[in-house]
């Protein structure tokens, strides 16, 4: 068995090296004995895809983020996409615009869904190793519950962070509203630096009272701080071990923002509402509500504005974080660094152990509420 495993290792080490941005599906690898022996059968099969990548930047040592009375550099934008809306999970839809083939990876950022949950559909019991999940909940309720004996509630505006580290098993399930509306909100998947990739999994929560608010331009810009910094007001936060910036901001017609960004983050806008014009001079683009606005690293800030005869004000999720300068190598819900990590993944979550020892025979209670 370790020989006929070895080989199948031997395999995909040539295939990467022939084709480094080549995407595979390890179930076309590995054969169904092994396979049935060393990994689950009940992950979805959107999330059993293998892909390795190579990120060219370099991880800074300092934050730097410019003055911004003296910014003159806009970041421009790379690339925009809508975002499709898929099923997910049992029964949940989501609109994905990291982790797709229009956006496999930015570094650090490896997943981010624009989720809608219903009654009886939600995340019941799943494994993760080796990323961090942030939730943020838009409307509606979500509970949380893992194995080492966490559980937690968010509502609208709330967060919570969880660490997966060398392991976690986890459920998340929505409320039912009294009006029957879905539970909508976002989740973003934060890599871990390769040296805390088997840290100690943890949760956390945030709720909205808690997040400091900043306005500009005569009060036709709203910014929830949720970490980072904007217009004068800090809310550094320990999100990820990975440093992250996460602004929720809401531009009202006739209002502009310029928002600093630390030099040489990764960074992105996913449009919630509206219509948003992002960029500088003649350098813009008008911006629907579902888009994933992808901007260069180089730069110093990014400029949004809603034009005066807007029917609405544009909200949407401005993203910056510190780039890893290491190998994603990810099959469903384990991000490691080698393909030998992931099947040392996948025999430990099926064995129960190097992490995983708390999932043999554990069961969510609020997982229990799925109706299959």
């Amino acid at each position: 068995m370790k020989l006929l495993l070895s080989f199948c290792i031997g395999i995909i080490a040539i295939l990467y090296t022939a084709s480094y941005h080549y995407t595979f599906n390890l179930r076309d690898l590995i054969p169904s004995t092994i396979l049935a022996d060393h990994f689950p059968a009940n992950l979805t099969t959107n999330t059993t895809t293998t892909s390795t990548t190579n990120t060219t930047n370099t991880t800074p040592t300092d934050i730097i983020i410019p003055p911004t009375d003296t910014m003159t550099l806009p970041r421009s934008i790379r690339q925009v996409f809508l975002a499709i809306e898929q099923a997910e999970g049992a029964g949940a839809r989501v609109r994905r615009s990291i982790g797709t083939p229009k956006l496999r990876h930015l570094s650090p950022f490896l997943m981010l869904d624009h989720f809608t949950i219903g009654t009886g559909a939600g995340f019941p019991d799943h494994p993760h190793r080796g990323q961090e999940t942030i939730t943020y909940l838009l409307s509606g309720g979500v509970d949380h519950e893992d194995f080492a004996g966490n559980r937690g509630t968010i509502g609208p505006g709330d967060l919570q962070f969880m660490t997966a580290g060398k392991g976690i098993m986890h459920a998340e399930m929505p409320h039912e509203n009294p009006d029957g509306a879905p539970n909508v909100g976002m989740q973003l998947w934060v890599d871990l630096p390769k040296d805390l990739k088997y840290c100690e999994p943890r949760y956390r929560d945030l709720r909205s009272a808690e997040i400091p608010r900043a306005t500009a331009d005569d009060g036709r810009v709203t910014v929830k701080v949720i970490s980072g910094q904007s217009h004068g007001v800090d809310s550094v936060r320990d999100l990820a071990y990975t440093p992250v910036w996460l602004l929720d901001i809401a531009v009202k017609p006739g209002g502009r923002v310029r928002q600093a960004l630390p030099l040489g983050w990764n960074a992105f806008a996913y449009t919630l509402q509206g219509a948003t014009v992002f960029g500088s001079g003649d350098q813009t683009r008008n911006v629907k509500e579902f888009h994933n606005v992808v901007f260069e690293q180089q730069g110093e800030f990014v400029e949004a504005s809603v034009p005066d005869n807007a029917e609405e004000e544009g909200r949407f999720l401005l993203v910056a974080g510190q780039p890893l300068d290491q190998k994603v190598v990810q099959y469903g819900p384990f991000v490691v660094t080698s393909e030998e990590e992931v099947y040392q993944a996948m025999m430990d979550f099926r064995t129960a152990s190097n992490g995983f020892e708390k999932s043999r025979g554990w069961e969510s209670e609020i997982g229990k509420r799925m109706a299959f």
